[in-house]
């Protein structure tokens, strides 16, 4: 019951954030866009881009979840909830190539040794980037938290370093007038913060997608709690977690007396996964080997319970 409605709500939350994400950047794309025209600035006009592209990525962001909360079906029984995954990726394969172009741009503004003139327009539409891209941010980590949404944590990187590049496009307008080369400089410098954003996008979604082991903890955390209902010690190993966003399944191994009954070893399993779905909400599936000496000595996880 809890999870329909929080998932519903948690949707509604990280479209929403979505949609606002699209027509704040639309805006601060055409007075960006404008200012750098007026003053010439590759820098300007490279961080109007990249605010353009925070809007494709917000896009992204909610046909991703649309997709992601579609039930399983015979051709995806686990769900479509790592298409949300595949969204946040494609926000950092935009940002890559957003952060190439800017690259290019730059070198072509040091080779050509044209100065640029800020004016008070530069200034004032700089300003008002950096805190309208900081408060987007602040407001997509808030629902990336709120809706345990990847892509929208990913839309809230985008405008940060959205808001970080401002500032140092900033810092070049003040500077402009001391240093021919501060634009070239300012749009190459913008790039690279824009290529680190999207390769911690593309890790993290990845990372998540290939698989990843348990952490320490919660093996040793499950491990004592087996042994507390099954009164006995089974040298739970061999743990991994699939995270399919929406649900999350753990697979792992116990050893049990090899004269057990079948009965009584699916009592044992069945007991235990009853136990990590109730109190990690896990789908587990759990393999039953035969004990051994070589099992006993190697034992998976050797902490004490408390």
């Amino acid at each position: 019951m809890t999870s329909f409605s929080s998932s519903s709500n948690s949707d509604k939350l990280a479209i929403r954030e979505g949609w606002v994400s699209i027509v704040v950047n639309i805006i601060l794309f055409g007075l960006k866009y404008w200012a750098g025209i007026v003053s010439g600035s590759v820098a300007i006009i490279a961080d109007a881009w990249h605010t353009l592209s925070d809007s494709l990525s917000s896009i992204f962001v909610i046909v991703g979840i649309k997709i992601s909360r579609k039930p399983a079906d015979k051709e995806h029984p686990f769900g479509h909830g790592r298409s949300e995954l595949v969204a946040a990726i494609l926000i950092g394969a935009l940002l890559a190539f957003v952060a190439f172009t800017f690259v290019v741009e730059g070198v072509s503004k040091l080779q050509t040794r044209e100065p640029v003139t800020y004016g008070t327009v530069a200034i004032v539409v700089t300003i008002i980037s950096i805190l309208a891209k900081e408060g987007l941010a602040q407001y997509a980590f808030w629902v990336g938290r709120k809706a345990n949404s990847q892509s929208v944590k990913a839309d809230g990187w985008h405008h940060r370093s959205d808001a970080i590049s401002s500032v140092v496009v900033l810092v070049g307008i003040f500077l402009g007038k001391y240093f021919w080369w501060i634009d070239g400089a300012m749009g190459i410098l913008v790039a690279l913060l824009i290529f680190k954003a999207a390769y911690d996008v593309i890790r993290d979604s990845a990372s998540t997608i290939l698989g990843e082991t348990p952490v320490d903890e919660l093996v040793a955390d499950i491990g004592c709690k087996i042994k507390e209902i099954t009164n006995r010690e089974v040298y739970p190993h061999h743990f991994h977690l699939h995270n399919y966003i929406t649900h999350k399944e753990l697979t792992f191994h116990i050893c049990l007396p090899p004269e057990m009954s079948i009965n009584d070893a699916h009592q044992i399993a069945n007991t235990i996964e009853q136990m990590v779905i109730s109190e990690y909400r896990f789908a587990t599936t759990i393999h039953v080997e035969p004990i051994s000496e070589q099992r006993i000595a190697h034992a998976a996880r050797k902490e004490k319970c408390r």
